[in-house]
């Protein structure tokens, strides 16, 4: 009997550790892109918003976490260079990790001056597309999401 119950045991602990790591909340850690080509205030702050309720059930240490805009979408880094609302909202999400990604072509296409026209974006922020790189992660294993 003792016999069966070491080997139950074990058993349950191998299959555990397949599983992956799990955090506080129940959730494994997590990789995941965010959508954004719209380009309406509110629907914008709605997608902060829940980029801020996906960071606080998982936690920042346990998600890496992509926005990626193109299109329209670019017009969430337009408003928060002027909207102190949307730029304290950017800012927040960066100081937690988040990655804000946004696309050449859209940047090209739309004759968008970087440095005076949107907020915070470095030159690693660019993307060459934003379609191609939102594609790129999912093949790495990122969940995809649009709010």
């Amino acid at each position: 009997m003792k016999k069966l119950i070491t080997l139950a045991l074990a058993a349950t602990i191998a299959m555990g550790a397949g599983m992956g790591q799990v955090i506080a909340g129940g959730y494994k850690k997590q990789k995941v892109v965010y959508h954004v080509n719209y380009d309406t205030a509110k629907r914008q702050l709605g997608a902060m918003r829940n980029i801020k309720n996906h960071l606080n059930a998982v936690g920042d240490d346990n998600i890496d976490l992509r926005v990626v805009m193109h299109g329209k979408g670019y017009t969430l880094l337009k408003r928060a260079n002027s909207d102190m609302k949307f730029q304290a909202k950017v800012i927040d999400l960066k100081s937690r990790g988040v990655k804000m990604q946004i696309c050449a072509n859209t940047i090209k296409g739309k004759k968008i001056n970087v440095k005076n026209d949107l907020f915070e974006v470095e030159k690693s922020d660019i993307v060459p597309s934003g379609v191609a790189e939102i594609a790129h992660l999912q093949a790495k294993g990122y969940s995809y999401v649009k709010p």
